[in-house]
């Protein structure tokens, strides 16, 4: 979600920098998507690096300073530190969907949501109880995997 951020963040842009930004942000997301964080990381300073030559030729030429840019070089730095603090939390989807896995929680989340919800109307509240709480835990972190 947040590589989608960065992408629409890129295409507000102007010029022809947009094109080579957009591939390498492309390029992370393929990376990340293939479980290669390592590759990822090496390319997001290196995107970083291109923002900011376009930033001080803004400043050289006497424009004023893209509010675009600044945003953009915000979020990929942002981004960066998420990548390497979660570096061994992001999943290989692309080894997963070869494998025929899924690639997907969401059927697991709708199904605790529709679980908690009935659960918490009026009529219905009752008590966890710590195992009933357990397994509904272990059925979310079971479609997780």
């Amino acid at each position: 979600m947040r590589i989608e951020q960065l992408l629409q963040t890129t295409r507000g842009l102007h010029g022809p920098e947009t094109e080579e930004l957009l591939k390498g942000i492309e390029r992370v997301k393929w990376f990340l998507w293939h479980g290669n964080v390592r590759r990822a990381d090496e390319t997001l300073p290196e995107l970083l690096e291109e923002i900011d030559g376009l930033r001080e030729q803004d400043r050289q030429a006497g424009r004023p300073p893209s509010v675009v840019l600044r945003k953009l070089d915000r979020a990929l730095d942002e981004f960066a530190t998420y990548v390497v603090n979660n570096a061994g939390a992001i999943v290989n989807y692309g080894e997963r969907y070869r494998c025929g896995e899924r690639i997907s929680t969401g059927f697991v989340e709708s199904a605790v949501n529709q679980v908690i919800a009935k659960r918490f109307v009026k009529k219905q509240q009752m008590r966890w109880t710590p195992r009933g709480a357990h397994l509904l835990l272990q059925v979310r972190t079971q479609g997780a995997e």
